[in-house]
């Protein structure tokens, strides 16, 4: 049986993001991907927002170009046009930017496993044992390995959380998308065209992303109330004359489920923890989920290097506090808001209602804000969960004579260990 110190499960963008990070503090990693190659069957359409592109060194060669305008549209196809003064989007070449990373993570030392599907997992005294099979291959011998740590990073229906006892996702959209060659005439502005019609995509939207590169054009919505397939095409033959696309042939196509329960409560055990998609680090408004899961697996690797490292059980503990699920509180209420949108005449008020001056600028808050899955670092994410913690001891301790100094929570924060 093979051995290492943390096995990554999923190569997508939280898998080869944690994969890197633990392999660079001197972890002992294994990444594993049921794909043979990373660029297969893609499930995002790759956009990273202005405060991803920030705080996070993405290779500029994997990028398109930068998008500032987004054309809002409600069911009677009535425009309202937006734009910033920054460069809010790019969408990723995500094959090749997985491949990147793939090399990153590799030179700081991760092995990647290509072609490998997870069967088995199970904890024991000694950790995790893995039993994984070669995709395709003729029946045979199965991959063992025995993993101190386990990291989830393998999508919305996360096997790792359904082996090892954490939870899983229960609220999705699904989605499916083609990706076209670009129909943008030189010199014109990138586009983001946002489609608000219950009809057509119910409980979310349908859009056109053309960045002079490529189109992406797709459609996502609640899988109890519409057909991905049937509804992309119907939405490609509606674009004729309102939206130019690409007569060449399609490039590609996706789809999948896209979570938006918010964060989940149970995301880590003494051995495992979940991450991305996974994890239920997607935006439950917008449906985003690049930002969250890339600040999410620096968060993760942290947390991994602190219990591993030190023993710290805090860390996973505050890993899936409430001092994070608490940060999508608001998001989930818009989303209910949205979900209630069920016919044309309600989504075509609402959009009438964000034309009207009062409100408008909340659209350009939706598109345009720097609002995501929280910066936190692990010290001040500990602090935070700690806080509750001393309040609730706080109220257990014995009063004091006014003549004598009171019991200091905080001194007794300084010494003790959660």
């Amino acid at each position: 049986m093979e051995r290492c110190d943390v096995l990554v499960v999923g190569a997508g963008l939280a898998g080869l993001a944690c994969a890197r990070g633990l392999a660079a503090a001197g972890i002992r990693t294994v990444l594993v991907d049921q794909k043979r190659a990373l660029g297969e069957r893609i499930h995002t359409t790759g956009i990273f927002v202005r405060r991803t592109l920030e705080d996070f060194a993405l290779p500029d060669d994997c990028l398109g170009p930068a998008v500032r305008h987004v054309v809002l549209y409600s069911p009677s196809r009535r425009r309202l046009a937006l734009a910033s003064q920054h460069d809010e989007f790019r969408v990723g070449h995500m094959g090749a930017l997985y491949q990147r990373l793939r090399e990153d993570a590799a030179a700081a030392g991760a092995e990647v496993w290509s072609g490998h599907r997870l069967v088995s997992a199970r904890t024991t005294v000694a950790g995790v044992e893995v039993a994984l099979e070669e995709v395709g291959a003729a029946a045979g011998p199965r991959r063992r390995i025995r993993a101190g740590f386990v990291v989830g990073a393998d999508g919305a229906r996360s096997p790792v959380a359904a082996h090892l006892g954490l939870d899983r996702n229960r609220a999705f959209l699904i989605g499916a998308e083609d990706v076209l060659p670009s129909a943008l005439g030189s010199g014109e502005p990138p586009v983001m065209h946002c489609f608000v019609d219950p009809d057509l995509a119910p409980g979310y939207l349908a859009w056109v992303v053309d960045d002079g590169h490529e189109a992406h054009v797709g459609v996502a919505g609640d899988p109890a109330r519409f057909r991905p397939l049937a509804a992309l095409a119907a939405f490609r033959a509606g674009l004729a004359g309102l939206v130019p696309l690409s007569r060449g042939a399609r490039i590609e196509r996706r789809g999948g489920r896209i979570p938006v329960g918010g964060l989940l409560r149970r995301i880590a055990s003494q051995r495992a923890l979940l991450v991305g998609d996974a994890a239920g680090a997607v935006s439950p408004l917008t449906a985003g989920g690049l930002d969250p899961c890339l600040r999410q697996s620096r968060l993760a690797v942290d947390v991994i290097c602190a219990w591993l490292g030190d023993g710290r059980r805090e860390a996973l503990d505050a890993y899936q506090a409430p001092a994070l699920r608490r940060r999508f509180r608001g998001r989930m209420l818009m989303r209910r808001v949205f979900d209630r949108l069920h016919n044309r005449t309600a989504a075509e008020l609402a959009l009438a209602a964000l034309r009207a001056p009062p409100l408008a600028p909340v659209a350009g808050r939706v598109f345009f804000g720097r609002g995501s899955f929280p910066d936190l670092d692990l010290e001040r994410l500990l602090a935070e969960t700690a806080r509750p913690r001393l309040a609730g001891l706080a109220t257990l301790l014995p009063r004091r004579s006014s003549t004598r100094p009171r019991y200091s929570v905080g001194a007794a924060a300084g010494r003790w260990r959660w």
